[in-house]
């Protein structure tokens, strides 16, 4: 552990370089799902959030993707098109307008995880525990900043 408190440059840029083609491989792994319905990379992102937040705001899938609304707003319009998303006003304040994946979007959003699941899952399944715990709790670390 003590040589971690003396990383050098070049061991950070290196773990830099692995989580950037970690996580190109990832997306790379569900690109031909993304080519099947004729959407990108924001899409993927923004089902991938209303899958995991559902009912989620407008507001909050701006904070979460740190997108401008006109962004956001190009990549619902290809979801409404393509029939995959649906809104609903909220109980309590119907100012506030919450996203959910309709059933094509849900299929939509489970082949999309299929094809990425192979990868993490075989990376994990070939770890010892300790790593896998270390590792889950170094990434929450990199996001918390």
């Amino acid at each position: 552990m003590k040589e971690l408190l003396y990383l050098k440059d070049a061991q950070l840029k290196d773990l830099i370089e692995k989580l950037f083609v970690g996580y190109k491989e990832i997306f790379s792994d569900s690109k031909k799902i993304l080519d099947k319905y004729s959407i990108g990379l924001a899409h993927n992102k923004v089902i991938h959030l209303v899958s995991m937040y559902e009912g989620i705001s407008i507001s909050e899938l701006l904070k979460r993707l740190k997108v401008t609304k006109q962004s956001l707003n190009r990549v619902l319009k290809d979801l409404i098109k393509l029939e995959t998303i649906e809104f609903k006003k909220d109980e309590q304040d119907t100012r506030v307008k919450r996203v959910y994946l309709n059933k094509k979007g849900k299929i939509i959003s489970d082949e999309i995880f299929q094809s990425q699941k192979k990868r993490i899952y075989n990376a994990l399944l070939n770890s010892k525990s300790e790593e896998v715990l270390n590792f889950d709790t170094v990434l929450n670390k990199i996001i918390d900043g």
